[in-house]
């Protein structure tokens, strides 16, 4: 076929890469930069038989509109994983709580495999990284491939949406939020992803037809999680459970793992991962990191009242904002500054662009925590509430 695939930064070209490798006539447009591939206009005047888009691109692109077929690009890698896909495959998207999904239950599922993740593409059971990209649908292609080399399951983290070439489609949070130049649901966009999954986990109460619940299989009571499901039976203990980042993460891998055969015992001993309520103590200060890809004004509130409790209501210093840019999500300035009004700390260090709000500006993640260590009070305590690809 004669494809033209549109962006080429959000994983577009490795796609196209992938394509040709198919056997398929491929083309590019850079529509966000115009820096690579062919010009729109160029690209306007030749025939394809497909268009792939990202779900996030305006749908009235003249690109879009002209397509005699579209596809996203979620569905080109579900085309190139027919017949190419690992033994057992399951696909995690959401607004929040992915990553510590799928570490997870990758780290309950029993034979070798591949976790990959916004940390990382880790093989398993060693534990060794092997790179790490992005969490485009185009970057879950050498991850499957990698899969299936090995003869294991692959746990894929991916952004708005699923392919729906797995065994299993796991909606990790209902949050929602425009793409697509304002015209499209991002929640829409992910449901819609998983029409045609084998089967789909979601989480508690939520209702969608067709779906499981996970609460239908683990139930969580204060730090006790309690599982049953065709055989599976049994319950563990784990202090994060306590926290609202960790509660449903953890329930959903249970519920996920019972539904694969697996029992999730094995998350009594689950800890924090980095950058999601990770705590350090350093200098009589307590350091909780919650600077992840998933990071908003919810888990950045809990992330302060946690260190609260650990500092004994010490005076807080916060570390706040967006390092890096990213279309499909941020961290808008009246959300920035709402999460400051309700956390209330003593100090406020910035990190990305709020001219609007006060505080202390850094570059980066990492200059913004040395500032804040340097200027919280010994007995208090840093938070760390950046978005960013961790």
């Amino acid at each position: 076929m004669k494809i033209l695939v549109l962006d080429t930064i959000h994983g577009g070209a490795a796609l196209a890469e992938a394509l040709k490798r198919a056997g398929h006539a491929v083309d590019m447009v850079d529509v966000y930069r115009g820096r690579e591939g062919i010009p729109a206009g160029e690209a306007a005047r030749r025939r394809y038989d497909l268009v792939a888009a990202p779900v996030h691109l305006d749908p009235a692109h003249p690109l879009l509109c002209a397509a005699p077929r579209r596809i996203t690009h979620h569905e080109a890698v579900r085309m190139l994983l027919v017949g190419n896909r690992p033994a057992r495959m399951i696909e995690i998207t959401g607004a929040r709580g992915k990553t510590t999904t799928a570490t997870a239950l990758a780290s309950v599922l029993p034979g070798p495999g591949i976790l990959h993740t916004s940390m990382g593409t880790v093989r398993y059971p060693e534990g060794v990284t092997l790179w790490k990209r992005s969490i485009t649908p185009a970057s879950v292609l050498p991850a499957a491939a990698e899969a299936a080399r090995i003869g294991g399951w692959l746990v894929a983290e991916e952004s708005l949406g699923v392919t729906g070439a797995g065994d299993l489609a796991i909606l990790t949070a209902t949050g929602d939020y425009t793409i697509a130049a304002g015209k499209r649901r991002a929640l829409a966009e992910k449901i819609r992803s998983m029409s045609g999954c084998a089967e789909v986990l979601i989480p508690p109460g939520t209702d969608l037809p067709g779906a499981c619940a996970a609460d239908t299989i683990a139930v969580v009571t204060g730090t006790l999680c309690r599982y049953r499901w065709k055989g599976i039976e049994g319950a563990f203990e784990n202090p994060l459970l306590a926290l609202p980042g960790y509660r449903t993460p953890l329930q959903m891998a249970a519920a996920a793992a019972c539904l694969l055969g697996a029992d999730p015992a094995a998350l009594a001993a689950f800890a924090p991962l980095e950058g999601r309520m990770a705590v350090a103590r350093r200098d009589g200060k307590v350091i909780v990191d919650n600077a992840n890809s998933g990071t908003c004004r919810e888990t950045a509130v809990g992330a302060a009242a946690y260190a609260r409790a650990l500092a004994g209501g010490g005076p807080l210093t916060l570390v706040i904002g967006t390092e890096g840019q990213t279309i499909c999500e941020g961290f808008p300035a009246d959300e920035v500054k709402r999460t400051i009004d309700d956390i209330r700390p003593d100090r406020v260090v910035l990190v990305g662009d709020y001219p609007e709000i006060e505080g202390i500006t850094a570059g980066d993640l990492a200059e913004g925590a040395g500032i804040a260590e340097e200027i919280a009070n010994d007995g208090g305590a840093v938070v760390l509430a950046v978005k960013t690809w961790r």
